[in-house]
């Protein structure tokens, strides 16, 4: 959206708001919850884990039966805030500069915000965490949240664990008491509560990491499921601990009086990991799980509630649905504009929740895995109508007939296998010619500097260190070390700072960690040791320049200071001990100079 147009959209929305029409636009609340599969619900069958609050909301809502996301985290996060396919929004991975929303995707904050809204996010964001991709950045006025993909991953603050952590708000770290999904809930009702007393409408995402691992719950919350392993119990534990603050949700909303006008959705943003302990894992009958190309990979649960706007009273929407009609369909209900010149890949659905539509046409949709550096065709995919499963373009379930995809019914059914085929091909060569437009992590933005890289977003031809356990390990080879692509925002000085440990950690960059504090559950990353590396030399490329110096046993970091011209680049950092041996730099700090 053009600036001019933005303005427009604020100006119109302030007249609405003047008019005294904001009690006739719905508040929203999406609780979307992490590697919570759709069998991780007692009223979905499972025999253990018990979820009574949200079986009650399920049972006052809208259900969605067929509703699919990605695979894995950051694409499902990227498709539902833009309305668009994963793969063209350039998040089709969780690491590797592969999560980063790119720059011209206009996110589900900026529609709100530019509609006279307050926009809040709370927990995982999961699409960037330096300018331009942070929430702050994407529409959202009010952040707390975690870095990266997760509480303990690399771009979170360092020695993070589940309980008593800190945590970015609007940008500035703040130490917080309590388990991490006490807190998203928590900051998200101060949120609400602020806009019902400044009587704006707002637009709240509660993104919890729970049941994401490493497994750790609060004990009283896991303590019912002592009797399994340690995995499970706190997988377990912390959908029970979801559940609770589920249930005080909707209670806070009766009592502030926002029940009756909230759009008020709970779903989840990949299938189940059945907290690793397979042998545990109920999946609804599905085959597959979090990764996966068959249902049990994103096949979720979504429910939908909105007493005023008569989505209510306990019914199932059958048509196969995604991800991608979540923000047009949002839109459609608030009556707000839709940006302008975006052209989504999804649609709105709101006839079906409604139930105000007699037929619905087949449609045809795709969902892939795509867990590398740059898409490959027929990647972990799956071309899917509410009847047929096309799986990889080879294999075909009919899942009328096995809705646990065990009988390949191809060689059966040339029609749908080339029907479905001749889709992919269409959609597949649509998106190709975006897959070589890297996002990039800008340096010397007025918005973002000092930049502060982790090799959570190295672009790597195998996988980069995305948690702190891995850094404190010291991870290294080729397939693990790897370049930032950058945009050089304007000439000048940068000091660049390349350090083994980040900043605030007062350890010389060959040095060792002593483990820290375990928590409930599984071992914590911060309860590794962190392994010693005899750093001799670092060096670095960047803009078309090289640099190298030597590094003393006692520095902390290796500092560079280079005149920079504005552009696109990739900077390369580099660790070298005596025996030959080479390491990324874990973290690096870029500063413009004046």
């Amino acid at each position: 959206m053009t600036n001019h147009l933005r303005l427009l959209a604020v100006l119109l929305a302030s007249l609405f708001v003047s008019c005294g029409g904001v009690a006739e636009r719905p508040n929203i609340i999406i609780v979307l919850t992490d590697d919570q599969g759709y069998g991780d619900l007692s009223s979905h069958g499972n025999p253990v884990l018990k979820t009574p609050n949200i079986d009650a909301f399920r049972t006052d809502s809208v259900r969605l039966a067929d509703y699919h996301v990605a695979p894995t985290c950051s694409p499902t996060r990227s498709a539902l805030q833009t309305g668009h396919w994963t793969n063209r929004t350039g998040a089709w991975h969780t690491i590797m500069g592969r999560s980063l929303l790119k720059e011209n995707e206009v996110t589900m904050g900026q529609v709100f915000r530019d509609a006279g809204y307050e926009t809040g996010l709370f927990g995982k964001w999961h699409l960037g965490d330096n300018y331009p991709f942070r929430p702050e950045d994407r529409g959202y006025t009010e952040v707390m949240r975690l870095g990266g993909g997760g509480v303990g991953q690399t771009p979170d603050v360092w020695d993070n664990s589940y309980f008593d952590g800190s945590y970015f708000h609007n940008g500035e770290r703040e130490a917080v008491q309590g388990f991490c999904t006490d807190v998203w809930f928590d900051y998200a009702k101060r949120f609400i509560k602020s806009q019902k007393q400044s009587g704006k409408p707002f637009l709240a995402v509660i993104a919890t990491n729970a049941p994401h691992g490493p497994m750790h719950a609060p004990e009283a919350d896991s303590a019912p499921y002592a009797d399994l392993p340690v995995d499970v119990a706190n997988f377990y534990g912390m959908i029970a601990n979801i559940d609770g603050n589920f249930g005080s949700l909707r209670t806070f909303l009766e009592e502030e009086g926002l029940a009756e006008n909230t759009i008020l959705v709970f779903t989840t943003d990949n299938g189940t990991t059945g907290g690793g302990n397979f042998n545990a894992l109920f999946n609804a009958g599905m085959r597959g799980r979090k990764g996966s190309e068959y249902d049990g990979g994103h096949r979720v649960p979504f429910f939908v509630s909105w007493p005023q706007g008569g989505l209510a009273a306990g019914r199932d929407v059958e048509p196969i649905t995604a991800h991608v009609d979540v923000l047009p369909t949002l839109i459609d209900l608030a009556g707000v504009p839709a940006p302008q010149d975006v052209q989504f890949d999804g649609v709105s659905i709101r006839a079906l929740l409604e139930g105000s539509v007699a037929a619905w046409p087949e449609r045809m949709l795709v969902t892939d895995s795509q867990r590398v550096k740059d898409p490959i065709k027929w990647k972990q995919s799956a071309v899917m109508t509410s009847r047929w499963r096309l799986i990889n373009g080879v294999e075909l379930y009919d899942m009328d007939a096995d809705p646990e995809q065990q009988n390949d019914v191809a060689a059966q059914n040339p029609e749908p296998v080339e029907r479905l085929k001749d889709f992919y091909e269409g959609w597949w060569a649509e998106l190709e010619p975006t897959f070589a437009d890297d996002a990039a992590i800008y340096l010397g933005h007025a918005a973002g500097n000092p930049a502060y890289l982790t090799a959570h977003d190295w672009i790597t031809e195998g996988s980069s260190p995305w948690n702190q356990g891995m850094i404190r390990e010291g991870v290294t080879g080729a397939e693990n070390t790897g370049y930032w692509n950058v945009e050089i925002a304007a000439k000048g000085e940068y000091e660049i700072r390349l350090r083994r440990w980040p900043d605030g950690v007062s350890a010389a960059l060959s040095a060792g960690l002593p483990a820290g504090e375990d928590v409930p559950g599984v071992q914590a990353y911060r309860a590794r040791p962190g392994t010693a590396i005899a750093i001799t030399r670092a060096s670095i490329e960047i803009g078309g320049q090289q640099g190298e110096q030597a590094v003393a046993p006692d520095d902390q970091e290796a500092v560079f200071r280079l005149h920079l011209e504005p552009g696109r680049s990739r900077l390369l950092t580099r660790f070298f001990t005596s025996d030959g041996q080479e390491f990324g730099a874990y973290f690096a700090a870029v500063r413009k100079i004046g």
